[in-house]
């Protein structure tokens, strides 16, 4: 159950992506806002699954130099590797951990799922926390998001594939 909080973000976000065309602009604007929402949000951003390997999406934070994550590398690829989101109370505690920031204590990786309904990975969402255990009851609501730019991801997928051949 969400709080009545991320209950009014997610209808905040529904009415902000409705009059946007799917693809990068429309993911950009749901993590700028995310970004906006809180202070304790150090990093929010995506990144798109092409082969092997997640490329980095838009984002909202400090530069990062992971632009390309390898699966099973991180907590970003170990999501894809595990099919399964990553709720990470303290980076501090983790040995894979791909360190962005000294400020980061806590992260989620949220998988988008290609809306067709076939379940595949097309990217996710990975979010920074500036507190331990920020996540903690946090899952939900950005699986809710993770749905709501789903088709954006899809599109933003094919078009990165489609570059590369």
């Amino acid at each position: 159950m969400l709080s009545e909080q991320h209950q009014n973000q997610l209808n905040e976000m529904n009415e902000l992506v409705s009059s946007l065309d799917h693809g990068s602009d429309l993911v950009d604007q749901v993590m700028k806002y995310l970004h906006a929402k809180s202070k304790s949000y150090f990093w929010v951003g995506v990144y798109v699954l092409v082969g092997n390997e997640l490329r980095v999406g838009p984002y909202y934070g400090p530069k990062t130099d992971h632009k390309i994550i390898p699966v099973g590398k991180g907590v970003c690829g170990t999501a894809v590797a595990e099919n399964k989101n990553q709720v990470v109370e303290d980076v501090q505690n983790l040995e894979n951990y791909l360190a962005c920031n000294l400020g980061t204590r806590s992260e989620i990786v949220v998988l988008v799922r290609d809306p067709d309904g076939s379940g595949k990975v097309v990217g996710q969402i990975d979010v920074d926390g500036t507190e331990v255990g920020l996540f903690s009851d946090l899952e939900g609501f950005f699986d809710q998001i993770a749905i709501l730019i789903a088709p954006s991801m899809k599109k933003m997928q094919l078009d990165l594939i489609n570059a590369d051949t």
